[in-house]
């Protein structure tokens, strides 16, 4: 499997982070783009070095580096994800523009009707933030708000955390065993 995986400024990277240890463990191809303002959020949230994370991935792209191979609809990958996703990027992506390399990569997997998975990061919500969020479902993205669920009875931020990140892999149909499932 190849995954792409974004990072954006929006609150949350530690999602993002969790994603790359849990495919690199698991031995799946990651493709890595870091937005500049989540180098700023990377290293304010988790108190790591943005460098520490590209190691994380098998791969890695500049924001700005438009020639990548992800940025062409003949590179062959599984899924994107946008984990965290800022309003910012959310917009891009609804409204076609693609001024970087992670909303070009976001519109490329969107025509080739790849998996592309949106991690939004932001509370509340205004109406402009659920429009986008409709637009890019109807063009078949998943909106994955990180919503925990409390039937797991968490413990710990690190709970919250693979709960979330484990919805993600679901839907990228990568077995995993980072929450017990309802079973009622």
């Amino acid at each position: 499997m190849k995954i792409v995986v974004a990072i954006t400024g929006a609150s949350g990277a530690i999602l993002g982070i969790k994603l790359l240890e849990i495919l690199k463990k698991k031995k799946i191809e990651s493709h890595l783009i870091i937005s500049r303002m989540a180098e700023i959020t990377i290293k304010d949230e988790v108190g790591i070095d943005p460098d520490h994370v590209r190691s994380m991935a098998s791969h890695y792209y500049s924001p700005d580096q438009m020639d990548a191979r992800l940025a062409s609809g003949s590179f062959k990958h599984d899924g994107m994800v946008i984990i965290p996703c800022s309003m910012k990027t959310m917009a891009a992506i609804a409204n076609g523009y693609s001024s970087e390399l992670i909303s070009r990569a976001s519109d490329v997997t969107l025509k080739e009707r790849r998996k592309l998975i949106i991690v939004p990061r932001e509370t509340p919500m205004n109406v402009i933030h659920l429009r986008n969020m409709l637009t890019l479902a109807e063009a078949g993205a998943v909106i994955l708000p990180p919503m925990p669920a409390f039937y797991q009875k968490p413990k710990n931020v690190d709970d919250i955390v693979s709960y979330v990140v484990g919805k993600v892999l679901d839907i990228l149909d990568i077995p995993h065993n980072l929450f017990t499932r309802w079973n009622n």
